[in-house]
């Protein structure tokens, strides 16, 4: 916990140090600091997106955003079992599968641990064909990703009109170097 406070009061210091001129516009810079008294808390959780959006009771939800991703799984699985269950007609059976093989128990299991996997050797891919969950390239379609595997079926043919999002482009184009995203229009 103490590096992660560490990690994060340099970060910001780097992110929100401000330089300004003095008051009779000479070319004297002042650095200025921010202050990072207090209590922090986190508020959120979203380690792929719209799973917590989805599978998260409204009343479960602070304690979703507060709980450390290794406990998630143990403590909320069931919950995202039932919820995958109810959403989904592709788990209506039992025994049925997604395209990664996972019946509504395993692949709920996976969703309850909120975390973004990456591959640390190996293609860094929400999705591409062949890599599964190994990270997340800019241009990977996420939304489609997770409808597919919610909702397509042992290979993504079942319950077509809902294992889409039907966004297939950025407004913009990428960038080919840092920071890569497109400014904003």
């Amino acid at each position: 916990m103490k590096l992660k406070n560490i990690k994060l009061f340099a970060f910001a210091s780097l992110a929100f140090t401000i330089i300004s001129c003095s008051d009779d516009n000479d070319s004297t810079m002042v650095p200025i600091t921010p202050n990072f008294s207090g209590t922090y808390v986190q508020q959120d959780q979203m380690g792929r997106p719209a799973i917590n959006t989805v599978f998260v009771n409204s009343d479960k939800k602070d304690e979703f955003n507060t709980t450390i991703p290794s406990e998630q799984g143990a403590a909320f699985q069931a919950m995202f079992e039932t919820n995958l269950k109810a959403l989904s007609p592709a788990y209506a059976n039992m025994g049925d599968k997604n395209a990664l093989g996972l019946d509504t128990a395993a692949f709920s299991g996976v969703l309850a641990t909120d975390v973004l996997s990456v591959s640390l050797d190996g293609t860094t891919t929400f999705y591409d064909g062949t890599n599964v969950l190994t990270g997340r390239a800019l241009a990977d379609d996420v939304i489609t990703v997770e409808l597919l595997l919610i909702f397509g079926g042992e290979d993504f043919t079942e319950n077509p009109s809902l294992s889409d999002d039907h966004v297939d482009a950025n407004d913009k184009n990428f960038l080919s170097s840092f920071p890569y995203l497109a400014s904003p229009w």
